[in-house]
């Protein structure tokens, strides 16, 4: 009867929690036989680079057969989201992150965050994603600095964007917003060794669930991106997104911050 009680006693969420860390094991092993076998093989890492002209902007979606468009088009054009990063202030106080999240992009967006001010209170961002380091700093500094963060209407967040993008304390979507999600890779020239590879793909896959648990983020949203490989993107619709608490229902700045 109290092993019984005692089951009944233990909280969803911390079996949700036990059942994702169990998943993110079992994919840290996958992980090490696919880079083994890599290591040996002529083959590079796979993934894509956004700034590469040769290579697609937004992967297609995951799918079982052929490769499908995503549900909407975004409305820049592919030069615009190849471009590294760049900072663009509007009415507002929204600070516009447009371009792919380059190495040295956090450094410049927390020398945009210092040079502003408080005045910035929503980063918009508009990115095919790139370097995680990058976007794990850059939303750890959207946190602390207690912003908000917003994907406007055919604007693009895929890849470690919605890294970034989870650091808002309010965090808005708005329709057709493209916001998709997929398994984090080794982007650098330099091919590593099998054990480099391996240490980097446990080291970074924990440091993002990590982040994103710690923002508030549900699980399966990081689910869905190890289950996706690099070169195709989960798409996620709104309803999944208010799912995972990646969106959240809007705070009035005033009131928040007050």
């Amino acid at each position: 009867m109290r092993i019984g009680e005692a089951i009944r006693r233990i909280d969803d969420g911390a079996i949700m929690k036990g059942a994702f860390y169990l998943l993110l094991c079992a994919s840290a092993v996958f992980m090490v036989v696919d880079i083994r076998e890599m290591a040996t093989s002529e083959t590079e890492l796979p993934g894509f680079d956004p700034m590469h002209e040769d290579q697609p902007v937004l992967p297609p979606a995951l799918t079982d057969g052929v490769p499908a468009a995503p549900p909407v088009q975004p409305s820049s054009p592919s030069e615009v989201l190849r471009q590294p990063m760049v900072f663009d202030l509007k009415p507002g106080g929204v600070l516009l992150a447009e371009g792919t999240i380059d190495l040295g992009a956090a450094g410049r967006f927390a020398e945009e965050i210092e040079a502003r001010g408080e005045y910035v209170k929503v980063v918009a961002l508009n990115s095919p994603g790139g370097s995680v380091d990058d976007a794990l700093a850059m939303s750890t500094l959207i946190r602390d600095k207690k912003l908000d963060t917003r994907v406007e209407t055919r604007a693009l967040c895929a890849s470690s964007c919605p890294i970034v993008f989870a650091g808002g304390v309010a965090r808005t979507a708005e329709k057709d917003a493209v916001i998709g999600v997929h398994q984090v890779f080794n982007g650098s020239k330099n091919r590593p060794s099998a054990e480099q590879a391996m240490s980097s793909a446990q080291s970074t896959t924990a440091r993002v669930a990590r982040h994103l648990d710690a923002m508030g983020i549900g699980v399966g949203l990081w689910i869905n991106a190890l289950e996706t490989p690099p070169d195709r993107l989960y798409y996620l619709t709104p309803k999944e997104m208010s799912e995972f608490k990646l969106t959240t229902t809007a705070v009035p700045t005033a009131a928040k911050k007050s």
